[in-house]
């Protein structure tokens, strides 16, 4: 157990300047950051997905998984580029897809469960990550990149304090169980913890960190950010321990010492993501 801790506040120690680092230099290089990611975490869920039977393409949802965020940059980071040339590059992977799932599996090689993992594999594990290039790189992003940045890092650091509020509640108070079939150690007082510590820091960090740096966030759009942080990262967190149950295992890899893999790391930020942007993009930041 103290070997495992030290291994994770190791990792943690290295990462998190790493992670703040790559936001704060933006552009190609959190492309490329979210595009080896994206290319991790695909591996992870056809791994999971091989032990039901189902062999997914990996090398093509390989390239779709590395091209989702550079592609999301290319569109995003210029004003002389623009999205359609990505959604036709998308259908032509599509196509791609279905003729080598035609030429090399046939109707005996499960083709539709094949395309279908490929697909999501793809859209899961990269596309919804992706979602940070447009916080990033908002409107006015290149003259005010303090700014973005501390808002590109908000939403990380609320599902952070977040997880950690619904650990220390949930291992001091105990009680019934969140999800006992998904995951057996989530309680319902841990979320219930969890989802306030969200609401709270988010409110701090908005008019403490936030509101001084350029942004004009409301109490409640604060709250609101909070709110939706705290439910949607404890959902995606037992989302994908939902694919690890199906497939009979704890962790989705052993990549990361004292983490599992890389969807074990990432698992809530694949809905908190495309979900700050939403809010952002309503409150009118991005």
């Amino acid at each position: 157990m103290a070997s495992n801790l030290t291994l994770r506040i190791a990792f943690a120690a290295v990462a998190i300047p790493l992670a703040v680092g790559v936001v704060w230099l933006g552009g190609w290089p959190l492309a490329i950051t979210l595009a080896a990611l994206g290319v991790l975490g695909v591996r992870e869920i056809y791994d999971l997905a091989r032990r039901q039977g189902i062999d997914a393409m990996d090398r093509t949802g390989g390239i779709a998984a590395a091209a989702i965020p550079l592609l999301a940059y290319w569109a995003k980071g210029s004003e002389i580029h623009w999205a359609e040339p990505a959604l036709y590059l998308g259908a032509v992977w599509l196509m791609v897809t279905l003729v080598v799932a035609m030429a090399r599996r046939g109707p005996t090689g499960k083709p539709l469960a094949a395309v279908s993992v490929t697909l999501f594999g793809c859209l899961y594990a990269s596309a919804l990550l992706a979602f940070l290039i447009p916080i990033r790189h908002g409107t006015n992003a290149a003259n005010r990149p303090f700014a973005y940045l501390c808002l590109t890092l908000f939403p990380l650091v609320i599902t952070w304090i977040g997880d950690t509020a619904a650990m220390a509640v949930g291992v001091k108070l105990g009680g019934p169980k969140l999800a006992p079939v998904l995951s057996p150690n989530k309680t319902r007082s841990g979320a219930v913890g969890g989802f306030f510590g969200s609401v709270v820091t988010a409110v701090l960090l908005g008019l403490l960190v936030l509101n001084r740096v350029g942004w004009h966030f409301t109490p409640w759009q604060l709250v609101a950010v909070g709110s939706v942080v705290g439910v949607v990262a404890q959902v995606g967190d037992i989302a994908e321990s939902l694919f690890k149950r199906e497939a009979g295992v704890k962790d989705s890899s052993n990549l990361i010492p004292g983490h599992g893999g890389v969807l074990d790391r990432l698992d809530s930020l694949y809905f908190v993501v495309p979900a700050a942007a939403g809010l952002f993009k309503l409150f009118g930041a991005i």
